[in-house]
């Protein structure tokens, strides 16, 4: 062989060497095991955005803004909070219940100004201070924007701060919450907390069981410890759901609490491995849930008796659009699932199409419209294949701070309120 052939066989097989060694920056990520999320679709996301897709290259950065601004707050803690809970346990989440006021001006043999009374769908600003449920928003929001953003981009940073604020609120034995919600929506001299006060986990919980699905695809520092006791702390949460008393009583909720009760269920006994639980708790949503909550007209009669009704309407149908995706996981249909009586998410989403587009107005009490708080839920049924939805979407209104649906295909409540 001549010296120049021995030469060129040296520089391919150097070239084929380092090829071997330098990963393609179009190499396929992996696929999240996520609960509600379609993993498989976020691969797919991840490929177009490498290949310079430029609607989801602006998706990114409004992204990345998002996650970018939680970089430098937090972490939070249950521990925090300037009273412990009924119990005394600091370590015991605490909130009050939105809706529920003062009769009289506090003194010092009554502090709280009792008794309460309820004033439906008109929030306490008292509710805001003092308690946990500010802090734990936070924690949900920053992680999921937080673990989306290192999939998307691979920076370490974002990775990094997801740990922190899980590990702070969940793990750290000095700062970790108890897996239960035995004080949730408390109301001060009268209860210690409340069923109903499930739903502060129960409407966003989830998107904390995809970001630890997102980062145990590969984040660095989210260590084999992290993982194991997260599942540890979901699989004892999800026992709590399951028996305790609060637990029983919000599964049995004949409304949106109940909707989202068993969406946060069948989340759970997907990400612990009981896919027979994640499974049940779908097929039982048709005859439990959709047949008696849902009108043959698409109305949920339920939703529509609050005075926030457009806000409750939506709000349930985010419970139901994240339970189909959680049941597609898992092999039940429940979009194509109809009631006796014709029920079904699509008319569900369909009576909400002409408000949400604007081409009609919504005649039922509402103290706060906000038009675009059914955007997701109309995407949701798009991509389940409801042509009225999917000729809807053009006409949404996008919510305050950008639509992120290319990125993150499940259904949020955008227009935040609690209750």
């Amino acid at each position: 062989m001549s010296g120049r052939s021995r030469a060129g066989v040296l520089l391919a097989a150097v070239l084929t060497l380092g090829a071997g060694l330098v990963p393609s920056a179009h190499a396929a990520p992996r696929v999240p095991d996520t609960a509600v999320l379609d993993g498989a679709r976020l691969q797919q996301t991840k490929l177009r955005l490498d290949r310079g897709d430029p609607q989801l290259r602006r998706a990114v950065r409004t992204l990345t803004a998002r996650a970018d601004a939680w970089l430098d707050q937090g972490p939070w803690t249950v521990v925090d909070k300037p009273k412990p809970a009924p119990g005394g346990d600091v370590h015991d989440y605490l909130s009050q219940a939105p809706y529920w006021w003062p009769t009289t001006a506090p003194t010092a043999g009554n502090p709280w100004g009792c008794p309460y009374v309820q004033r439906d769908g008109q929030r306490n600003p008292e509710v805001d201070s003092g308690t946990d449920r500010q802090d734990v928003e936070k924690v949900f929001d920053s992680s999921y924007d937080l673990s989306l953003a290192w999939y998307y981009t691979g920076k370490r940073q974002y990775a990094e701060k997801a740990a922190q604020v899980l590990r702070t609120w969940f793990l750290d034995p000095a700062t970790r919450m108890n897996p239960n919600l035995d004080h949730a929506q408390f109301i001060p001299c009268k209860y210690d907390g409340r069923a109903i006060g499930i739903i502060d986990f129960s409407q966003s919980y989830t998107s904390v069981v995809d970001a630890l699905a997102v980062l145990g695809s590969g984040a660095p520092g989210w260590t084999k410890a992290d993982r194991s006791g997260m599942t540890q702390w979901n699989t004892d949460f999800l026992g709590w759901l399951r028996n305790s008393d609060f637990g029983r009583q919000e599964g049995a909720a004949a409304n949106n609490h109940g909707t989202f009760y068993d969406m946060q269920l069948a989340a759970l006994a997907y990400a612990t491995g009981d896919r027979a639980l994640a499974r049940r708790t779908v097929l039982d949503a048709r005859a439990r849930r959709i047949d008696p909550q849902i009108a043959g007209d698409g109305s949920q009669p339920q939703e529509l008796a609050r005075t926030r009704s457009w806000h409750y309407s939506t709000f349930d149908l985010v419970a139901y659009t994240r339970l189909a995706a959680i049941g597609r996981h898992v092999g039940v249909d429940l979009w194509g699932y109809q009631g006796p009586d014709g029920q079904g998410l699509f008319k569900a989403v369909d009576f909400l199409l002409p408000a949400a587009t604007g081409a009609g107005s919504w005649t039922y009490p509402e103290l706060e419209f906000h038009r675009f708080a059914a955007s997701d839920v109309v995407h949701a049924a798009a991509d389940a294949g409801d042509e009225a939805a999917r000729k809807a979407v053009p006409e949404l209104e996008a919510p305050p701070g950008g639509d992120l649906w290319a990125l993150r295909p499940a259904a949020e409540q955008l227009d935040s309120i609690a209750g």
